[in-house]
């Protein structure tokens, strides 16, 4: 039903709730509070405390006062008691009110403290002469928008609770409700918008929580399901060269790697699609995984192509890829945006007679006009930096080839599941032998100048190092280093003995490359960057990485960069340079030094950021939250993948009639994704 049908809202204002995306009733008994302010607790005057916002019951014990100590500022004074003292209530600008109270009323105030001497202030309270919806409760603030006042927003709910509630239909079967001890609906929703204390607000944010989180997750099973049924993928053969193959690979395969290979072999061989997530560490080792894999789809006579999200990573997988594949009649090619068209005439030729069987290369492999002879897999490099959509468009450039989708940023394994819910899961969590930790310090700015001695000993001594900075530009609003700023001012000062070069995410990818090359080939001593070095460079010797402003990056942002040195023979350092003195900084650099598993890192990335900033979750083609918040409630989520699975074993299709509000549910939810679900 529209909302005009509520009490109180008539045309203007369902223009102004059409704004915040509220058209039905629905949408607006679900429209969640922000946050709360709890007025339940009353103080007497003599109890408060300078800068507290209290709850008072006070008697108008005089008459108001009006000064104007300047042009456009009124001040209105009212005296006020109760049995424990005296008090004024001020108000700036609003001498309407002296209209309202008279002497002897009797009133409820709630407002912020100042005291000034021995007279104590409450200042712009809001009040009311007797029980109402401002003082005696908690009030729920909402995310408004357009002139709509928070008091207007919670008159509408109060009318839409009244009338209307029970009109909101269960979705969740009752034997649901028993079992988890969940509130029904209406009280849910009564308690979320006004709860009667504290613990009604937890039970109904629960009750909420739950039920978002079952829906988003029984969506996205039903997806993964369908893929699963949909697709007869390719069924590879055994490949009794494989072991021959690891066998001579310079190095031995972890536990971790030979039991996610094994993983990818059982998918490859049966007749179902491969849709699988690899997610590694910095380091762990998964190029090898997609190696292993390019090999075997090989050798049944099957194509392979690698996406990797910038130039710099696929020329490097490129190189390190022909390498492993030289002893075998294995053609491998590069396609890039850079690449001259007769280049890449003869590649795209090439590729559809069949004559390339495994490609590398940037977002240039999902254009149009590149075709396959017979792809067999399809692999996606560091996932995070490729939405939903351009996956599939990968995997449409051949019959159902099976997918690998592989991440060095290490996200909880629950939380993965919704992330990539329509994947299985396969994680290397454990590091090849022999990599020496790296040395991780966090200082102040103040430290700079032993960082630079630091450094030129290092670069002496024949290492190379990176240096990085938040932005590219100098910055008016952020007291932060930019790139360029810092390149010039080390480069003419600091290191001008030294080759030193700056590489930042606005430079053309030739300009990129070039500077990049010639770090790796010893050519630049130090590299001044932006997080353009974040994905997948490997400088063996480059043991030092400086990062300026590391509070301004994310934990698993900076763990990322960390990755980029460690990676030869040398002693390895990372250098954080902190310049805030706030206490979730100085929380977050302690994490790093602290620990150097990602996956650890990852969760405290999320507990001290929140989900929003740790990851777009649109890109992922997840439907919004409105409740739940995917970390502070990963309990719920386990109950609700766990609740999934079982409902789904026993009503594959939610045609269960407990099931059928669930199942319109799932369908409104994922209306843009409706033809990847299996009802259809």
């Amino acid at each position: 039903m529209s909302i005009q049908y509520v009490k109180g809202v008539g045309p203007k204002r369902a223009a102004k709730l059409k704004r915040l995306n509220i058209q039905t009733i629905e949408e607006l008994l679900y429209f969640i509070p922000r946050e709360y302010e709890d007025r339940s607790n009353f103080k007497y005057i003599s109890q408060c405390i300078q800068d507290e916002k209290v709850s008072l019951r006070v008697e108008i014990c005089g008459y108001p006062s009006k000064s104007r100590p300047r042009r456009n500022l009124s001040i209105l004074k009212l005296p006020v008691k109760d049995e424990s003292g005296f008090a004024n209530l001020v108000w700036f600008n609003q001498d309407y009110i002296s209209n309202q109270l008279s002497l002897g009323d009797r009133i409820l105030v709630n407002g912020k403290i100042n005291r000034r001497g021995n007279e104590i202030q409450i200042v712009n309270p809001v009040f009311e002469k007797g029980e109402g919806n401002k003082v005696g409760k908690i009030v729920p603030i909402y995310p408004l928008t357009n002139k709509l006042s928070n008091n207007e927003m919670i008159n509408i709910i109060k009318n839409a609770i009244r009338d209307h509630i029970r009109k909101l239909p269960e979705i969740l079967p009752k034997y649901l409700i028993d079992e988890l001890n969940l509130l029904p609906i209406h009280d849910a929703i009564k308690n979320i918008h006004f709860p009667q204390n504290k613990a009604y607000y937890l039970a109904a944010r629960k009750r909420l929580v739950f039920e978002e989180l079952l829906v988003l997750q029984l969506g996205l099973f039903l997806i993964k399901n369908r893929t699963m049924e949909m697709k007869s993928g390719i069924k590879f053969s055994p490949t009794k060269d494989m072991d021959v193959f690891i066998e001579d690979l310079p190095f031995q395969l972890t536990k971790a790697q030979k039991r996610v290979f094994k993983e990818i072999e059982v998918d490859m061989e049966s007749e179902k699609q491969m849709n699988r997530l690899v997610q590694g560490d910095v380091g762990s080792g998964k190029t090898i995984i997609a190696i292993l894999a390019m090999f075997k789809a090989w050798k049944s006579g099957y194509q392979s192509v690698m996406m990797a999200p910038t130039e710099i990573l696929a020329t490097q997988h490129y190189e390190s890829i022909s390498k492993f594949f030289s002893k075998y009649d294995i053609k491998v090619s590069l396609l890039t945006g850079s690449l001259g068209n007769k280049e890449k005439e003869q590649i795209l030729e090439d590729l559809k007679d069949g004559k390339i069987d495994v490609l590398i290369g940037t977002h240039a492999v999902i254009q149009e006009n590149v075709e396959f002879n017979r792809l067999g897999l399809a692999i996606t490099d560091e996932q995070h930096r490729f939405g939903v959509e351009q996956r599939a468009v990968l995997s449409q450039k051949g019959i159902n080839p099976d997918i690998l989708v592989m991440t060095a940023t290490p996200i909880p394994r629950t939380l993965a599941l919704i992330l990539y819910g329509d994947l299985d899961i396969s994680i290397i969590d454990e590091l090849p032998p022999g990599r020496k930790e790296i040395e991780t310090y966090a200082v102040g700015v103040d430290m700079i100048d032993r960082i630079n001695k630091f450094v030129k000993k290092q670069v002496l001594e024949g290492r190379q190092a990176y240096i990085v900075c938040p932005l590219i530009e100098e910055s008016d609003t952020l007291n932060v280093e930019s790139a360029e700023e810092l390149y010039l001012s080390l480069k003419d000062n600091v290191y001008k003995d030294f080759k030193i070069g700056l590489l930042h995410g606005k430079m053309k990818a030739v300009e990129k490359d070039v500077i990049m090359n010639d770090f790796k080939d010893g050519k630049i001593d130090i590299l001044v960057s932006t997080t353009v070095i974040e994905v997948g460079v490997n400088v063996p010797n480059a043991n030092i990485m400086v990062i300026y402003n590391a509070e301004r990056f994310g934990l698993a942002q900076l763990h990322q960069l960390r990755g980029r040195v460690g990676r030869g023979e040398y002693q390895s350092y990372c250098i954080l340079i902190n310049g805030s003195n706030s206490k979730i900084s100085r929380e977050r650099m302690r994490v790093l030094q602290k620990s150097t598993d990602g996956f650890y890192i990852s969760e405290k990335d999320l507990e001290l950021r929140g989900p929003g900033e740790f990851f777009g979750t649109r890109q992922h083609g997840i439907p919004d939250l409105k409740i739940a918040n995917l970390f502070i409630d990963m309990d719920i989520l386990k109950i609700a993948q766990l609740k999934s699975k079982e409902i789904l074993e026993e009503d594959y299709l939610l045609l269960d009639e407990k099931h059928l509000l669930l199942r319109q549910t799932i369908i409104d939810m994922f209306k843009d994704r409706i033809d990847d679900l299996i009802f259809n």
